[in-house]
């Protein structure tokens, strides 16, 4: 009788989010999305195992073993597995570990990162398919997608990566189908992860690690949440709404369009807007980058002949990447320089490039792009569309005297400027010669692109145990 009182009250996000979650099938899903998610999934595959080339992944993989993680569930890039919410939280870290993981421009929210992690650990405990792992995972983007669009920037204003506290929401609504939820578990969940959404903006002020735990503890909570929810646990009935609801306290100031998320949510499709990163950096500057490049290509620029740059942005993104300016200057750490705009744009002038290898120490260190980063000031333009797209440009005044300007409305891997199958396929092959061999890293592609045609994701997660063991 309790049980059905608080349905009766549910308040109508969550529980419009949960009833269109139970009806959605693989049938009500577009060719071209479902074709996209392959290319997203195997791009976040492939920057796991880039990232087990890094001290952090290391580190974070020895917390495991200090606290003690018995399981059958798999992480990416090791035969050893460990407990079911462990292992989606180290895959999440590993997917977004270098920044380099896809991520939906108008919510600001890396989903893939939180999702994918927390579908493949149910789908491989429940011995599920290909195709079930997929539709898991576009649920949890396309949720996560649509809550993020209604803040518009305001999560990273006040404090929050938008990863972290809205990314839980999407991969407890599409773990709790996944463990058979009705609409009723799904809202109960949903109101669980509310108690579980996290993710402070302080890793700004130091350049230190805690961002890169935000997708997989989003995933691992998400579990938790799910769980609960579909064995009766009661959450608040609104998740989104009211006075302590996830709007109000991580968005002030946002209000709560139930009727735009479910008119728009898997109708229009977000993933169609989801940008598969060209470079390994915080989105925000990509399109300097490219502009950046852009003039040199086009100037025969070298760093002597540079009096100095302007780097246009939204004012909205100065937080992330610009202030203070005198610190972005001379990054600290390679996870500082990933959020310094006047670094990538110093290294893309000087070097004609921007790609992991400009992030180790020795780069950060270059003489020529410190000299040009402090020559580097931000303004803001009007012209920029964020948060919609990435918007940016610089402009250069040469030692001749002569001004050159570029701007890209557009970042390079958003919609109307998405990467190629081959560009995808390149950047995957890149990130994985970083662990394992040429031949592991194809047969891996090749089970992505044709993840649908699988009938147990043992299949895939078998390989990847495999292709660690192949590790360099």
């Amino acid at each position: 009788m309790q049980a059905s009182h608080l349905t009766q009250q549910t308040a109508p996000l969550s529980r419009a989010i949960a009833e269109q979650t139970i009806e959605l099938d693989r049938s009500a899903v577009p060719d071209d999305v479902w074709e996209y998610l392959k290319l997203c999934l195997a791009d976040a595959v492939g920057i796991a195992f880039a990232s087990r080339h890094y001290e952090f992944a290391q580190k974070s993989l020895d917390s495991l073993a200090l606290l003690g993680s018995a399981g059958q569930s798999s992480i990416i890039g090791q035969d050893e597995p460990a407990a079911l919410r462990d292992a989606a939280m180290m895959n999440g870290l590993l997917i977004h570990g270098l920044d380099y993981d896809d991520t939906h421009l108008a919510s600001v929210v890396h989903c893939s990162a939180s999702a994918f992690p927390a579908a493949l650990a149910l789908t491989e405990q429940r011995a599920l398919s290909g195709a079930d792992l997929m539709l898991a995972t576009l649920i949890a983007i396309e949720i996560d997608a649509m809550l993020g669009i209604q803040a518009g920037g305001v999560f990273q204003q006040v404090g929050f990566h938008p990863t972290g506290v809205v990314g839980v929401f999407g991969a407890t609504v599409a773990a709790a189908k996944l463990l058979g939820g009705d609409s009723d578990a799904l809202v109960r969940a949903q109101g669980v992860a509310l108690s579980l959404s996290s993710g402070s903006m302080a890793f700004l002020d130091d350049g230190s690690w805690t961002k890169r735990l935000h997708p997989g503890w989003a995933a691992s909570a998400a579990l938790q949440a799910a769980a609960l929810g579909v064995t009766g646990f009661e959450g608040p009935r609104e998740a989104y709404g009211g006075r302590f609801g996830f709007y109000a306290l991580y968005a002030p100031g946002t209000s709560v369009e139930t009727e735009t998320i479910s008119a728009a949510l898997f109708h229009d499709w977000a993933l169609r807007t989801v940008a598969i990163k060209p470079y390994p950096i915080c989105h925000f500057n990509h399109a300097p980058v490219d502009s950046a490049l852009a003039l040199r290509a086009d100037n025969a620029l070298t760093p002597d002949s540079i009096d100095s740059v302007t780097i246009l942005l939204d004012e909205r993104q100065f937080g992330v990447v610009v202030n203070p300016l005198d610190a972005k200057r001379v990054p600290q750490s390679e996870y500082d320089a990933k959020f310094s705009v006047p670094y990538a744009v110093a290294t893309a002038l000087c070097k004609g490039r921007f790609s992991l290898a400009d992030l180790e120490d020795a780069a950060r260190l270059d003489a020529d792009v410190l000299a040009l980063a402090q020559r580097i000031e931000c303004v803001h333009d009007d012209r920029s569309r964020y948060p919609e797209a990435f918007s940016g440009g610089v402009k250069i005044r040469l030692r001749d005297g002569r001004e050159l300007e570029h701007f890209e409305p557009v970042n390079r891997g958003a919609e109307g400027q998405l990467l190629s199958h081959d560009q995808v396929r390149d950047k995957f092959l890149d990130n994985c010669a970083l662990t394992i061999t040429a031949e592991a890293a194809e047969r891996l592609w090749h089970t992505m692109m044709t993840l649908d045609e699988l009938k147990d994701v043992s299949a895939l997660t078998a390989l990847l145990r495999e292709e660690a063991n192949r590790a360099a």
